[in-house]
């Protein structure tokens, strides 16, 4: 039931592997599937209009202009039907027109318009997919939000081999099924989330303040990943100049007192990510007044420690989330001591990342992150956009509340 009266849209692209979309719409039609096409030029080359439209029971359409449709407006409208918009076979040029978001023809202003999730099935010679423009072209794409599967590794149409082959109809099913049955259970249980993201500051007088380097980038795109795939995120952060997410409650803060606060009133949560640089020391006292120059001595000034969120969130027993998730940014044994944090935390899984690094550290718009969960296993997302890094942690943290069966 799960792909029952589901809506895919289905670009077809140049490349020998175009014939296996026919095997693909079989699969999907005898699971019920609505299915509609938009057949590009160098596809008509492997597929026919004919072929589609009796498979789809529907039209195959191909022209950005239309006489028999143009009041409906293609290129909208057809986005707007789908739930889902897969492109197979994904050629090396059609990435290419995507990243730098052409709209020649009815597919690539389909794309550039889509409201939806789009799925990218490469398929091409394995020194196309592993040349750095293709690379390159990659990473753009997952930045924009694109969805991939594949390439395969095996024997290609020329008789080489390597990485390249296209996913086969089975494995692309595979994916949606698997696609749709996340969807159907976050959309079922209201999940919710809180992200805790940027620095807090600890005034020592009205001027001055402790605090440290965190923009609260990495935090503010995880809560927008969460966000997407359906979980109502609560974002609470401290001072940071990252514009305030559409469509997410925002709660802003300054102390690490005030940011404890919050977290309690936003319990209860299916799930607590705590991506902020809390300050780990406050003044004992806060003076009134501005501390003048000549009597402002720091070695008179005693600090506390503050209290320790992701530790209160770990070991609260009446209102504990389902998955803690902590961050862990260190500039020397990145591992070790990560892996004792989230071991003394008590903590379902840690992000840990170095931020020695000014290229993946504080303030940075990139980041690599090393996963770490409670059994010792270790997963590294290589350096990547931060936007990138999120979706990431945000479909790790879905699969890890469904696969450890947390939903009830």
């Amino acid at each position: 039931m799960t792909l029952k009266n589901k809506k895919i849209l289905l670009i077809i692209g140049g490349g020998i592997a175009a014939y296996k979309s026919l095997d693909l719409i079989r699969l999907l039609r005898k699971n019920d599937v609505q299915i509609k096409t938009i057949l590009t030029k160098s596809g008509r080359e492997f597929v026919t209009p004919l072929s589609l439209s009796t498979l789809t029971k529907s039209k195959a359409f191909e022209n950005m202009f239309d006489s028999e449709t143009e009041a409906e407006i293609d290129h909208i409208s057809l986005s707007r039907w789908a739930d889902i918009i897969l492109v197979m076979p994904t050629t090396a040029n059609f990435m290419s027109k995507l990243s730098i978001g052409k709209a020649e023809d009815l597919a690539t202003t389909v794309l550039l318009a889509a409201n939806k999730d789009i799925l990218l099935v490469p398929a091409m010679n394995v020194r196309m997919w592993l040349h750095k423009a293709t690379q390159s072209n990659l990473k753009i794409l997952q930045d924009f939000g694109y969805l991939f599967i594949g390439p395969e590794k095996g024997e290609m149409a020329c008789g080489e081999f390597g990485e390249g082959k296209m996913s086969s109809p089975r494995q692309i099913f595979a994916y949606l099924k698997n696609y749709f049955d996340k969807k159907n259970i976050v959309k079922g249980k209201n999940l919710k989330a809180l992200v805790t993201a940027g620095p807090t500051r600890e005034y020592i007088d009205p001027i001055r303040y402790i605090s440290n380097e965190s923009s609260g980038k990495q935090g503010y795109e995880i809560a927008v990943a969460l966000n997407k795939l359906g979980i109502k995120t609560t974002l609470i952060t401290g001072p940071s100049k990252v514009p305030s997410p559409k469509g997410i409650k925002v709660k802003k803060i300054i102390s690490a007192d005030e940011m404890l606060n919050e977290v309690k009133k936003t319990l209860p949560v299916d799930l607590a990510v705590c991506t902020a640089a809390v300050t780990d020391f406050k003044p004992a006292e806060k003076s009134k007044n501005k501390i003048k120059k000549d009597r402002l001595n720091f070695k008179s000034i005693n600090f506390i420690k503050n209290n320790d969120i992701l530790d209160f969130l770990s070991k609260n027993n009446r209102n504990r989330p389902k998955i803690v998730a902590g961050f862990s940014a260190e500039t020397k044994n990145v591992i070790k001591n990560s892996t004792l944090k989230m071991k003394n935390k008590n903590c379902d899984i840690i992000f840990a990342n170095d931020v020695s690094k000014k290229d993946i550290g504080f303030n940075s718009d990139f980041n690599k992150v090393s996963i770490i969960d409670q059994k010792g296993n270790i997963k590294i997302i290589p350096k990547n956009k931060k936007s990138f890094i999120a979706n990431k942690i945000a479909q790790i943290l879905l699969d890890k509340l469904i696969d450890d069966r947390n939903i009830n």
